[in-house]
């Protein structure tokens, strides 16, 4: 186990592109009864600019508490999170949150729903309308445009969702496990869609989630965090995205590659010990 994580860690060079999130020396504790609960603890972490970072780790062991404190809705208790070089200090819409139960307007349309960020911005309505066209078209929504969303699925809603982000053009769009609620025909249907439009825009993306395959079969670069208090413990990139994405295919999911990282990183998530428990 310890000599194959040696050799992707090895794997793990700099990016020659711009870097758009840091943090350095990060931690966050919170009060439990009487006690003080360490949930993240050292984290250091860059992310650049047109990366697909996938961050895979057992229940409770902070991964979206970590994206929290990316989006900025809450503060570390130490160290520093930083987009561009700037501290983070609240939510904006230069950080695109998507959750697994999208929070659309009920009383709004899909057209509306995802124009409300470009509204309240007070961007152009010529230029809002041309932007949200294009992203109903990317979403494949187009024809479903004046629905609202009790009338959609719920991968629909997740394509609204994913629409509403992107257009307004965000630095980095962070996702919390966007497809754990979903059918599996659907995640898969879903994960294809997200590939592509990333392939296709180069847009930055932290994507949280617990199911292996989907990291490995989604991003460039891949983090396993800890049982509490969370730690990045193995960082490294990977091509199987892009093969796919290429190819069109899923052949590479059968590939040995494939299967022996699946195999690694299942094994280093169930055999860690209990240490104690994050939010």
């Amino acid at each position: 186990m310890l000599r194959c994580m040696a050799i992707l860690e090895d794997n793990d060079t700099t990016a020659n592109s711009p870097e758009i999130l840091s943090l350095d020396q990060l931690n966050l504790t919170y009060s439990a009864g009487n006690a003080q609960v360490t949930a993240l603890e050292d984290i250091n972490l860059k992310i650049h600019e047109g990366e697909f970072v996938c961050l895979l780790g057992p229940s409770g062991c902070g991964k979206s508490t970590l994206l929290k404190i990316m989006a900025g809705f809450i503060p570390p208790s130490s160290g520093s999170a930083t987009i561009d070089g700037e501290t983070i200090q609240g939510p904006d819409w230069h950080r695109g949150v998507v959750f697994q139960h999208p929070p659309l307007y009920p009383w709004l349309t899909v057209r509306e729903n995802i124009g409300f960020g470009l509204k309240m911005r007070g961007v152009d309505k010529k230029v809002s309308r041309e932007l949200i066209d294009t992203y109903l078209e990317k979403v494949r929504l187009t024809r479903f445009a004046e629905l609202k969303p009790y009338e959609l699925s719920g991968g629909m809603k997740q394509r609204v969702a994913i629409a509403r982000v992107l257009v307004n053009n965000p630095r980095i769009l962070l996702m919390d496990e966007p497809f754990g609620a979903l059918d599996a025909l659907t995640r898969e249907e879903m994960q294809n869609l997200v590939r592509s439009i990333w392939w296709e825009t180069k847009k930055t993306v932290l994507f949280i989630t617990h199911d292996v395959d989907e990291a490995l079969s989604l991003g460039t670069r891949v983090l396993v965090m800890s049982r509490g208090p969370g730690k990045i413990i193995m960082n490294f990139r990977t091509h199987f995205s892009e093969f796919i994405t290429a190819d069109n295919s899923n052949v590479t999911r059968a590939s040995r590659e494939f299967q022996q990282l699946r195999t690694t990183l299942l094994d280093l998530i169930s055999n860690q010990p209990e240490l104690s428990y994050a939010i």
